[in-house]
């Protein structure tokens, strides 16, 4: 009786290897639900991404402000009108772009 008992038990452990061990087994399972939830994660804050550049080039293309705006604040240009003033915080360091310079130092040129 206590082999057939033994016997059993190892049968039952070898039924049950492939269901939590195996191919498809139940630890796969969890893991591949795992890295799915980790890329819908990835793919929501992509999309949203996306959202925002797509925003952007509609509005590079349709208006002049958002043009402007990349021109000043990435390119440092200022209008043919206007002064550029730089306010630098006591003990701050800042080094301004070198196309600022240029085009600042453009604008400032005496006229002979």
């Amino acid at each position: 009786m206590r082999k057939l008992a033994m016997v059993l038990a190892a049968m039952l452990v070898l039924i049950q290897y492939p269901l939590w061990l195996g191919k498809g087994g139940w630890f796969r399972v969890w893991e591949t639900d795992r890295q799915i939830v980790a890329q819908r994660l990835s793919n929501d804050r992509l999309t949203q991404r996306n959202a925002g550049l797509e925003a952007e080039v509609r509005d590079l293309r349709e208006g002049r402000v958002a043009i402007e705006e990349r021109a000043r604040y990435d390119l440092g240009m200022v209008r043919a009108d206007e002064i550029f003033v730089q306010i630098i915080e006591p003990g701050a360091t800042y080094q301004a772009p070198e196309s600022a310079i240029r085009t600042v130092a453009a604008q400032v040129t005496p006229k002979p």
